[in-house]
């Protein structure tokens, strides 16, 4: 790629410790909605699986859409429903309403860090004159980043309450990284996207971002792997070493 000029990361898992609290609240919502599933007489399936089953429906979605794909999956056929559903097991925005429920709990019982790399790695890309976004599909995005002293550090954040405002489609549609583009003032091209999930990758690679890096926190191969299937230039599992790539491509 020409040296980028912008980064845009991708928030819960890349800058925030937060992916797991995500996954956990996802469980309690589905591990109800298959055990009532279960007791309709529809036959008892296994528990969500918070690791695989997470990254591969749920991760770097929209509420609604991760809800509704792992449903698919699993072939239970509910009804739409509407947001305005409290949180439950009858319709697809009722287990939505239930995992954020579970998740503004969690929320509450403590707060949510950032990992030790992102403040050294943002530094070094500001050092260098490297503009920086944040996006996230969540509404919690913002309030999560300023909680980790994070929110002054980005000259743009696309979050999910944007998405809401202005019609933008979730991953893995490349709207939500298109915006924070066009916020960085710089061309999807002489941009690089960062994600840990694989429908953020898949959007990075169709919204022909310049450098899309996969990043495994996991270090499991086969996250790895998934993650170049998707679309990733390169997987990397530190995000000094994306800075430092971006950096030195720099004149």
């Amino acid at each position: 790629m020409s040296a980028p000029h912008a980064v845009v990361f991708d928030t819960d898992g890349v800058l925030l410790d937060s992916a797991r609290l995500h996954a956990a609240a996802w469980k309690a919502a589905f591990d109800s909605c298959l055990d009532a599933w279960a007791a309709s007489g529809n036959g008892r399936q296994p528990p969500f699986d918070a690791d695989r089953e997470y990254r591969q429906w749920v991760d770097g979605k929209p509420r609604l859409d991760g809800a509704s794909s792992f449903l698919n999956s699993r072939g239970i056929d509910l009804p739409t429903g509407s947001p305005d559903n409290a949180p439950g097991d009858d319709t697809v925005w009722a287990v939505a309403a239930r995992k954020e429920a579970a998740f503004v709990r969690t929320l509450r019982s403590g707060a949510v860090h950032a990992f030790a790399d992102v403040a050294p790695a943002l530094a070094r890309l500001r050092a260098h004159g490297v503009c920086c976004a944040a996006v996230s599909a969540s509404r919690h995005a913002r309030p999560l980043l300023g909680s980790a002293s994070l929110l002054g550090c980005f000259d743009a954040v696309v979050d999910g309450t944007d998405a809401a405002d202005l019609g933008l489609a979730g991953k893995p549609d490349p709207a939500l990284f298109l915006e924070a583009a066009v916020r960085l003032g710089t061309d999807p091209a002489r941009c690089a996207v960062v994600e840990d999930a694989l429908a953020g990758v898949e959007a990075g690679r169709r919204g022909n971002f310049g450098l899309v890096v996969g990043l495994d926190r996991t270090k499991n191969p086969d996250t790895a792997r998934a993650l170049r299937e998707r679309g990733a230039d390169l997987v990397g599992a530190e995000l000094l070493t994306v800075a430092d790539l971006v950096c030195g491509a720099r004149p």
